[in-house]
This record gives structure tokens, sequence and C-alpha cells, in this order.
């Protein structure tokens, strides 16, 4: 056996079924947990609980992190496979270019993840929504109590308007 004449070693090869299993894992559990926060947070908004909002912030936040960790662990998995002449595009390529008994379970938990990936992006956008609409209704009740319930012109400077049904009363 050769000793090593250089402080460098050389990477070892990675165990890519187990590397990407981990991953797919870890990447299932945080979507699984953030999907439930974003149901929960939907709930909140849609209840008014403003109570419990802040402790799935906290949450949320956590959850984001450990998102942020997969997100660094899943380039750095394709940075070594590129660096290997295997696929370094996608997580889904990389699984796919693993022998059939591999590439058959992990190129599912690729897709589960892609489907749970999609709930979340849905979910984000209905809180968002939810989020703009009460936003909308504050804005339009500190309106009318601004006004004193009268609403403003919309163009001009005058009076305010008087609604009286003018369409159906016909009074001027």
């Amino acid at each position: 056996m050769v000793a090593a004449t250089s402080n460098e070693t050389a990477p070892l090869p990675l165990n890519w079924e187990h590397e990407l299993a981990v991953l797919l894992e870890e990447l299932s559990s945080v979507q699984d947990e953030l999907l439930s926060v974003l149901v929960a947070k939907k709930d909140c908004l849609a209840a008014a609980d403003i109570a419990g909002l802040p402790d799935l912030q906290v949450r949320e936040l956590a959850l984001g992190e450990r998102l942020q960790a997969c997100h660094l662990r899943r380039g750095e998995l394709l940075a070594a496979a590129k660096e290997l002449n295997l696929p370094g595009d996608s997580l889904g390529r990389l699984a796919a270019s693993l022998p059939a008994r591999q590439r058959d379970k992990l190129g599912k938990q690729v897709k589960e993840s892609e489907g749970r990936m999609r709930l979340l992006q849905n979910q984000s956008i209905t809180n968002w929504v939810l989020a703009q609409r009460s936003l909308l209704h504050v804005s339009q009740l500190l309106e009318i109590i601004a006004t004193g319930g009268r609403l403003q012109p919309t163009y001009g400077e005058g009076e305010t308007v008087h609604t009286v049904g003018s369409l159906v009363n016909q009074e001027a």
C-alpha cells in the first residue's frame, strides 16, 4: 500500500442510494410538517385567530431553516455527481442513473417530493390570498371609520357623495 504524500485526500465515492435516500427522507419530513403548519396558518387566518399565528411563525421559520439545509445538501450531492460525470442537474435524473432496484425506489420518492412541493406552493398561495383579502378588509374598515361612513369623491374636489339609490328610486 502506498502512503499519501499530500495533505489532500481524494474524495470517497458516495453511496448514492444512501445519500439520496437520507436527503429525500429529510425533505419529505420537512415538507409534511410544513404543509401541516401552512394548513394551520390558513385556519388561523380564516378564523382571525391572531393569537395562534406567532407559534406557527416560530415553527415555520424552523422548518424554513431545515428546508434550506436540504437545499444545500441537494446542491452538494449534485455537484459531487457532476464531478463523477453523473447527472448533476436534478435529483430525478441522478436517481434515474442508479441501478434498477435503487432507481425505482428513489425515483418514486423524488416524484412524491415534487407532488408535495406543488401542494406547498398551492397552500402558500392560498394563505397569501387570505392575507391580502384580510388586509383589504381592514383597509376598507379604516376608510369607513376615517370618513364617518361617507364616500369620498374619486375624482375632483367637492362634497362627499351621498348614495341614495338614484338608479332605483329615480332620485337625483
